[in-house]
């Protein structure tokens, strides 16, 4: 058939194996499939119910004598029926072009996928596709004009199911949000990922979380993620991304010119990766929410942190909770925003920087009052009443300020329930 030709075209890896026995039965099929299109249509004056003539022809003054009684013509009303039948004829030819791809590579169709063709939602996330599921799925989607948001979370697709859906997506130019998290891609999807990037204009969220990618997946995608400027939200959450990844990261981040979010939360930055990626944060013009909980970044990242919110006018959201950052890294938080005047949500809990580090960046904006601070996040850490009584004085210039803390330590040193204070 004409259409899964093309399909074969644009996805060869995914089609490699095809037999000319399999070939002859696609051929049978598009006959079959022409000789039911006519018999449910009928020739044309059937439909119309004109009389013909020899020539099968309407004759003359039967068109006149209709025109003159005011009756509209068969193009008129012919053409609403031939659109809402070519509809429909395209989507049973998309549903046969996908059976018969799922029949080729011996996996069984999607039923939730076949519901769903037509819509401009398809999630299929816990579904168990494996690789020749997901290849199956990727050859329908390539020419598939409806479907805007693909959520494939946790398929085990692995790298070759990522590879075809990465195809699909230099192909396709209406999908704009994909979620391929969970789904062991490893470093082989990572690469495909990136030379989809290279080509693709339409994509606009792209989550990867858990999908064990390395420093390595970080080297392919970085030099994609500098040419695309269309992608404005990535998770790269939950894999293993360590010190090299983070100064690979780091260096495209001043290079950035479309993300607006990014979430590297549950990664192993520390050390040389955590100060580069905080600097490259620093030079950032354009992002507007970063997610760097759950890593390493210490006292030498916190410094760097501190010196990024100095010199970033952008930013609105970061979260650097569970970070193992010690009091003298939040003092240096706290210098930065002294400066800053554009974050307005701060996570800095799950760390030990106890009361002293909570006073010290509460205190940064009785010295700032440009700030744009709305929420402070102090989850899990306990603070004084020496706190309290520093909230309420800050609460007197930033009325809609609210922060959250552990608790609070009271005289006997017994400890408050967690409190929200508004």
């Amino acid at each position: 058939m004409v259409h899964e030709t093309k399909l074969e075209l644009l996805l060869p890896l995914v089609l490699k194996d095809e037999t000319k026995m399999e070939e002859e039965e696609l051929l049978l099929g598009q006959k079959v499939w022409i000789q039911t299109e006519v018999g449910v249509q009928g020739p044309k004056d059937q439909r119309s119910g004109q009389s013909m003539d020899e020539g099968g022809e309407t004759t003359k003054e039967q068109q006149e004598g209709r025109e003159c009684q005011g009756e509209e013509s068969d193009e008129d009303w012919d053409t609403d029926l031939e659109l809402g039948d070519q509809e429909e004829a395209d989507a049973l030819m998309e549903k046969m072009n996908y059976r018969k791809t799922c029949e080729r590579l011996h996996v069984a169709p999607a039923s939730r996928f076949l519901e769903n063709m037509q819509k401009s939602d398809l999630s299929m996330k816990h579904y168990g596709l494996g690789p020749q599921g997901t290849k199956a799925l990727a050859v329908s989607l390539v020419t598939n004009t409806s479907i805007r948001r693909v959520n494939l979370r946790d398929n085990w697709m692995e790298g070759m199911g990522g590879a075809a859906i990465a195809k699909m997506l230099q192909k396709n130019c209406y999908i704009t949000e994909v979620d391929l998290s969970d789904n062991n891609l490893r470093d082989f999807g990572a690469r495909a990922i990136s030379n989809m990037l290279k080509v693709n204009n339409t994509l606009v969220s792209l989550h990867l979380s858990g999908n064990h990618f390395t420093d390595q997946s970080a080297e392919n995608l970085v030099p994609a993620l500098i040419s695309n400027t269309t992608l404005q939200h990535l998770d790269l959450s939950c894999n293993a991304l360590g010190d090299h990844a983070g100064q690979t990261l780091g260096n495209y981040l001043s290079e950035n010119m479309g993300l607006r979010s990014l979430c590297l939360a549950w990664n192993c930055f520390r050390g040389r990766g955590a100060v580069t990626l905080a600097n490259g944060l620093g030079g950032n013009v354009y992002l507007r929410s970063v997610d760097l909980s759950n890593n390493d970044f210490g006292k030498e990242g916190a410094v760097a942190l501190g010196q990024a919110l100095k010199d970033n006018d952008v930013l609105e959201e970061l979260n650097v909770s569970n970070n193992r950052i010690p009091p003298e890294g939040a003092i240096h938080l706290a210098m930065g925003l002294k400066e800053n005047k554009t974050i307005r949500f701060l996570n800095v809990g799950r760390n030990p920087i106890q009361n002293i580090g909570c006073s010290k960046i509460l205190q940064s904006l009785q010295e700032n009052p440009d700030s744009s601070i709305e929420t402070l996040d102090f989850s899990d850490i306990t603070v004084n009443e020496d706190f309290e009584d520093l909230y309420t004085a800050v609460k007197k210039t930033f009325s809609a300020l609210r922060v959250k803390h552990g608790g609070t330590i009271g005289p006997l040193r017994k400890a408050k329930s967690w409190k929200v204070l508004e």
